[in-house]
């Protein structure tokens, strides 16, 4: 199984990382335990969750991904063949004080002694680079983290804080984490893309599936009662968004795949980025999503779904 490096972190992963926004939310105890022995039973190596996940759900506070993944490291009694990823500062922001508490904790809700690639979730305009690259450095130089990464960051702030790092001799990020999708490219390609390929950073999009759209199961209205996300679809439902799903159904038949598997190994193939990462709910679904880790689509076949998506 083809393994890919992740910049010049020191990680690597297959071209699946597996989202843990669903443990705790949509995927409890032992159907969610099933879903993390089954991807690690299959090849897949990186977990990818957050300090925030599930705090969306009334009654939630945060960190119950954390928690049952905590729960299955120490079920399982191995922690060196998985690597984890979490994230700090959606909602505080990314000040000293808070990513090293913020990583404690963490730390706790996981029963773990690192972190394998630490993130800062979203950009903090309102603290200075300086101030929490040098707390993130703190981190790696104790061994509490290995990488670090950002993600939703601009092009120009990305780039402001590799300099700064470069700079400071502080922890760089080498990982990056944006939204990208074959139907949502805008904020990743150009600039943004350009720069992870220049620096050299390992590239992980999140939304692969655009939320389950381009598992071609939201095609009218009438689909959207099929998941609690599925109100979210009618943003995607337009001509553009047949279109891709047509493009979709096209290509899976003639590669014996399902547009799913199709949408992730589009993403995969594109430059610069070094894996998808995408969550299910169950192991029947997850099956279906490893078949991105041996498809491989032919050149013309990822220009035309590059090219139903313009």
């Amino acid at each position: 199984m083809e393994h890919r490096k992740l910049g010049d972190s020191g990680l690597e992963t297959p071209r699946l990382v597996l989202g843990g926004n669903v443990f705790g939310y949509t995927a409890h105890g032992e159907e969610a335990f099933a879903i993390l022995d089954r991807f690690i039973e299959a090849g897949g190596t990186m977990i990818d969750t957050a300090d925030v996940y599930s705090n969306w759900v009334p009654g939630h506070v945060g960190g119950e991904s954390e928690t049952l993944l905590g729960a299955w490291l120490k079920r399982r009694g191995r922690r060196d063949d998985v690597l984890i990823a979490t994230k700090v500062g959606y909602d505080k922001g990314l000040s000293a004080a808070h990513v090293a508490a913020a990583a404690e904790a963490s730390l706790r809700r996981l029963g773990t002694d690192r972190i394998d690639l630490y993130y800062a979730h979203k950009d903090d305009p309102n603290t200075p680079l300086e101030e929490t690259l040098a707390a993130f450095d703190r981190l790696v130089r104790d061994g509490k983290v290995r990488a670090v990464g950002a993600s939703n960051y601009s092009a120009d702030r990305l780039a402001q804080a590799l300099d700064v790092s470069a700079q400071a001799g502080l922890a760089r990020f080498t990982v990056l984490q944006p939204e990208y999708n074959l139907i949502a490219r805008a904020s990743f390609e150009g600039p943004l893309q350009q720069l992870s390929i220049d620096r050299q950073l390992g590239v992980l999009p999140y939304f692969g599936l655009a939320s389950g759209f381009l598992t071609g199961k939201y095609r009218s209205e009438a689909d959207f009662g099929k998941s609690v996300r599925g109100g979210g679809m009618r943003r995607y439902l337009d001509h553009r968004g047949l279109r891709v799903l047509a493009a979709l159904d096209s290509v899976a038949a003639e590669t014996g795949s399902t547009p799913a598997q199709v949408a992730l190994a589009w993403l995969a193939a594109q430059p610069g980025v070094t894996a998808p990462i995408a969550s299910a709910t169950g192991v029947s679904q997850l099956e279906e999503l490893l078949g991105v880790l041996t498809l491989d689509l032919g050149r013309d076949q990822l220009e035309r779904l590059s090219a139903a998506a313009r």
